[in-house]
């Protein structure tokens, strides 16, 4: 490409040459508050940037490598720090030493190949969600998480490090809920005339010779290039889960943790792509119900033509109901607490919390907000919710073979 600024280990993995990923284990080493914490990003395309830029801001954190298979996101993630390292291979980005973290923000189906380097090149990572994209994904990401030892992850639900959760603890743990039976859950949006959610433009540098093609397919099935496939990849079932990857993990995440919900026993997911006819697989307008092992009900419905509904959650119990929307509010059911009275959170969230909590966790070795587990269970909740749609049955979580079943 005329005018790269890119390294010469990037051009000789651009003509093709292999590069071995190093997967000695770095030792252990205690940082101090003070220490300078040395970070990468595999995956600077639009979200990769948006925490880019979070890192960034942080004090103590410094950003010097990036690795993407498309040659204009190396040159915005440059534009954002001038001096750093680009990398069109991740493996030649995480033979570095010096680096301490990395944060992973490539496309669903490739999260695995790209955390389980990371895990085994000794690296803490921040883990873009959702975290897994199939089972098997989420088990070999498991093994290598297990096999580091000492490593931080923080899987990115951001909402884990945010004042909705600090409130939603102490309500919990203060205010009478009874029996919790079920959870329901919204996710609607809108968008204008002619701008369908998601769609991002195919720009005339997106060739053969500035995206490398093969890196980006990863173990999803072959095809010759296609630059629809490659920047809007979230319309297709190869590389994403659709809305339930991207937004219903995050409600789901959110009530795992406080409630310490198991993997869903059954999972059913409805719907159609009602509204667009733009050539995209995964559905505009779902349902998903989940029947959980502590005899909660989690209902989830979404859809993309109307933003009436927005987004929340209703955990409801016997005692007691608890509204999270912009804000967590608490209320009594009368009819079991006629003199109880309703509960507003004021708790605020700070500015790059979620970020913040991942570096504070890799300096002092303490567990992050949204830990490997969280990320583990809503990965296999989600996958089950997508077979079901695309097999058009219930899908069932065997636990002691760990696999979804019909």
């Amino acid at each position: 490409m005329k005018g790269s600024t890119l390294p010469p280990d990037s051009r000789r993995n651009f003509l093709g040459t292999a590069a071995t990923a190093a997967t000695a284990l770095a030792g252990t080493q205690v940082l101090g508050a003070n220490d300078r914490l040395r970070f990468g990003i595999i995956g600077a395309g639009d979200r990769g940037q948006q925490l880019l830029r979070e890192a960034l801001a942080i004090p103590q954190v410094e950003f010097v490598a990036a690795s993407d298979v498309y040659t204009r996101r190396l040159e915005q993630a440059k534009a954002l720090k001038g001096d750093i390292k680009t990398y069109l291979d991740h493996r030649y980005l995480l033979e570095d030493k010096s680096l301490d973290a990395v944060i992973i923000a490539t496309p669903q189906h490739l999260h695995c190949e790209h955390f389980v380097a990371a895990m085994d090149a000794g690296k803490h990572v921040y883990q873009e969600k959702t975290m897994a994209f199939q089972v098997d994904h989420a088990k070999r990401m498991r093994e290598a998480y297990q096999r580091a030892g000492k490593r931080t992850v923080q899987i990115g639900h951001q909402s884990m490090s945010s004042g909705l959760m600090e409130d939603a603890v102490s309500q919990l743990r203060r205010l009478p809920m009874g029996k919790i039976t079920s959870i329901v859950m919204h996710m609607y949006r809108n968008s204008p005339h002619g701008k369908p959610q998601w769609t991002r433009p195919v720009l005339p540098d997106m060739t053969p010779e500035t995206v490398l093609w093969k890196s980006f397919l990863g173990e999803a099935p072959a095809r010759e290039f296609d630059p629809q496939r490659f920047i809007n990849w979230r319309f297709f079932w190869d590389y994403s889960g659709g809305n339930v990857y991207e937004n219903m993990c995050h409600q789901i995440a959110f009530w795992y943790k406080p409630l310490n919900l198991s993997i869903p026993a059954k999972v059913t997911m409805t719907g159609g792509l009602y509204l667009w006819k733009d050539g995209r697989e995964v559905p505009d307008t779902m349902s998903v119900t989940m029947e959980h092992p502590e005899d909660v009900l989690v209902n989830w419905s979404s859809g993309f033509g109307n933003d009436k509904l927005g987004v929340s959650e209703h955990v409801l119990g016997t005692d007691g109901t608890m509204h999270k929307s912009q804000q967590l509010r608490y209320t009594p059911q009368k009819v079991n607490q006629p003199n109880g009275v309703e509960v507003a959170g004021e708790t605020k969230t700070v500015p790059q919390a979620h970020m913040r909590n991942f570096f504070d966790c890799v300096r002092s070795g303490a567990t992050p907000n949204c830990p490997f587990e969280i990320g583990f269970r809503t990965s296999i909740a989600c996958r089950m919710a997508v077979e079901s749609y695309r097999q058009g049955r219930p899908m069932h979580w065997d636990a002691a073979k760990e696999e979804i079943v019909a």
